[in-house]
């Protein structure tokens, strides 16, 4: 099985146009392409639309490679709740025709349209979910699967989702297959995507890191082994000799933001693998058999690519980072911040990944929020690609505190950043942060206030399995929490009552909607105050993995553990921090008896009456949709959905 797509004359297009936030007033698309280029949009029933000045924002990332911001204000709102058929369009200078999106990317349209469709919807009444999507893993693509599902109702814009929302792990910077870091170092080259000096590495530079023996499946190994820095490697390999990051799979850890930037091109499209080679470094008798099966599974990850790119290129696409999107077990303690940015070549490599989600992800959620420093200092960067340049850029992405948006929908949508604005430990650094701080827990608060319902986007469930966070406050009591990925919402007193008592207040929604990734696995609970008399009703919906998945036998025996231990009247309950709620599991409808986990790759969908509460929960796969069971209430609307609307 070929990994690479055969070559032909390669697209001066080379990701996108990928859908990013959306309004009737406002339409934001992101793309990369080989040169600089000048667009224009053409919507039905008006003059072209071209984009100029602010409305086109370019960022120079090699000597062949741009990243383009298209931030169009319309004059006149487009009509909701309906279809609007759409041409990107570019040129390379003014002398230039126009390249019509027929000519350069007619595999973006669905069969018999001619060109891609958009849909704003009028209310948040469906959003597909999920997270967690590992090229290199066995399981199946979900958005593959999404395509599939948006190719059988994309001509009924009642039925098109309001927003697909990536709720963390788009790419795993942390744990990468061999053949997919040899096809970034092709693209590295190809298009000259800028190298950089690193500082307090074995390695001066990007060019010793890609000529080292030590660039494949030996990256741990990069670790700094002066003096200085015994006390990073303590922290990190204490117990269980994991490397300069706590991920376990950090054998071709991301370093250089080419690298991030070429990961990002080479997971949303097909384009960047067209022509490269398959060229295999020298590798050991057993690494040549772990870099084959990866390349197995990367062949069949690839060959999803275009169904993907479609799918980005009709829905409104959102996105917030959890940890593999830098690094694993990012943040979770006091210690580890200290350990990892006090040292400049771990701090580096943080901050790479940063940079990379800001071009890549950031900046398309909220382009707002990068006005100003943040875009300045990019420019800056790109202009003088040096390490001056770099790590100022690096220094303001770790202070800045604007990851976090809202949409004003209806209901209200809300994503929360659970990463950077942690709740520390002071006591003991070494236990879990809280996942958000007061502060911006108070400004959460605040943002729920006079409304009947919302719906809240945590990278990390904030009720989760109990019995698995039981057992990560066990290791946290023996000082191990990285072992375990001990990160959840009740981890830190401060944050989980403060949490919960926002939920319990008078002025807050009526309804919430959690929507979650993170854990490998899906789930849906029904959350209830005891006595008081049903309000706020709080559902947490999980879908996860995208593309990745639980150890199937592990799950089984925590599944059926936690249904006898934790059971709605178990008494154990009441030695939780949740011991005022009533929560009840809602098995998928293909659970044998006792299971309330869902353990298959895909992608959530979630529809939503007038109220704001879920009435239709599934996991959409590639052997087709698994509802959860849901309140009798819900009962009529998914029947409806089953006949049809």
């Amino acid at each position: 099985m070929t990994l690479f797509i055969e070559h032909h004359m390669r697209s001066t297009i080379l990701a996108g146009p990928m859908l990013r936030r959306t309004s009737c007033e406002r339409l934001v698309f992101w793309l990369a392409s080989r040169t600089p280029l000048q667009f224009r949009l053409l919507l039905p029933e008006r003059s072209p639309l071209v984009f100029s000045g602010d409305r086109q924002q370019e960022v120079r990332v090699g000597e062949r490679c741009f990243i383009q911001l298209l931030d169009l204000e319309l004059d006149t709102p487009l009509p909701a709740d309906t279809l609007v058929a759409y041409d990107l369009q570019w040129r390379a200078s003014e002398q230039d025709e126009w390249h019509g999106m027929a000519d350069w990317a007619p595999d973006l349209c669905y069969p018999g349209e001619p060109l891609p469709q958009l849909v704003i919807r009028s209310r948040l009444e469906e959003i597909l979910h999920g997270s967690c999507r590992k090229p290199h893993h066995a399981a199946d693509d979900g958005l593959v699967a999404a395509d599939s599902w948006l190719q059988q109702c994309h001509q009924q814009p009642l039925k098109r989702p309001a927003v697909l929302m990536l709720s963390g792990d788009q790419i795993y910077a942390d744990d990468v297959a061999g053949p997919m870091l040899t096809a970034i170092h092709q693209l590295i080259e190809e298009l000259g995507l800028y190298p950089e000096t690193l500082d307090g590495a074995l390695v001066a530079n990007s060019e010793e890191l890609f000529a080292s023996p030590l660039n494949y499946y030996r990256r741990s190994e990069l670790l700094p082994s002066n003096q200085g820095n015994r006390t990073l490697q303590q922290r990190f390999f204490e117990g269980a000799r994991k490397p300069i990051f706590t991920t376990s799979s950090a054998d071709n850890h991301l370093i250089t933001l080419a690298e991030v930037l070429a990961m990002y091109l080479l997971v949303w499209s097909p384009e960047p693998w067209r022509g490269l080679s398959d060229y295999q470094p020298e590798l050991s008798p057993e690494r040549q058999r772990q870099y084959q099966t990866e390349r197995t599974r990367l062949a069949a990850f690839v060959e999803g690519l275009s169904a993907v790119r479609r799918l980005l290129a009709h829905l409104p696409t959102l996105m917030i980072f959890d940890d593999h999107d830098v690094t694993d077990d990012w943040n979770l303690t006091a210690a580890w911040e200290q350990s990892a940015y006090g040292h400049p070549f771990s701090r580096r490599i943080i901050g790479n990944a940063l940079v990379g989600y800001s071009i890549c992800q950031g900046w398309g959620n909220d382009p707002d929020a990068f006005k100003g420093d943040p875009l300045a200092l990019l420019y800056a960067w790109s202009r003088k690609p040096e390490a001056q340049q770099q790590d100022r850029l690096i220094d303001h992405l770790l202070k800045f505190e604007r990851w976090h948006y809202h949409l004003p929908t209806s209901p209200k949508l809300l994503v929360l950043d659970t990463r950077t604005r942690r709740w520390r430990a002071e006591s003991n650094f070494d236990r879990p942060s809280g996942l958000m701080d007061w502060e911006a827990l108070t400004e959460l608060q605040g943002e729920l206030l006079h409304h009947d319902a919302v719906v809240i986007v945590s990278p990390t469930p904030v009720f989760g399995v109990k019995l698995i966070e039981v057992i990560q406050k066990i290791f946290t009591w023996f000082g191990k929490p990285l072992l375990v990925d001990a990160e959840n919402w009740m981890a830190h007193k401060g944050t989980a009552n403060v949490i919960l008592n926002i939920f319990r207040h008078a002025r807050t929604p009526a309804n919430y909607v959690i929507l979650s990734g993170d854990v490998h696995y899906s789930f849906m609970y029904d959350i209830k105050l005891r006595h008081r008399g049903g309000e706020p009703h709080i559902w947490q919906i999980t879908s996860s993995g995208i593309k990745n998945e639980f150890p199937a036998r592990l799950l089984d025996v925590l599944d059926r553990l936690n249904r006898w231990l934790y059971a709605p009247r178990s008494p154990l309950n009441w030695f939780t921090r949740r011991r005022r709620l009533e929560i009840t599991p809602h098995p998928p409808v293909s659970a044998s008896k006792g299971e309330r986990l869902l353990n298959r790759s895909g992608i959530g969908y979630v529809r939503f009456n007038d109220a704001g509460e879920p009435v239709l929960v599934q996991q959409i796969t590639n052997e087709g949709a698994v509802d959860f069971v849901a309140d009798k209430a819900a009962e009529p609307a998914a029947a409806l959905n089953r006949e049809g609307r």
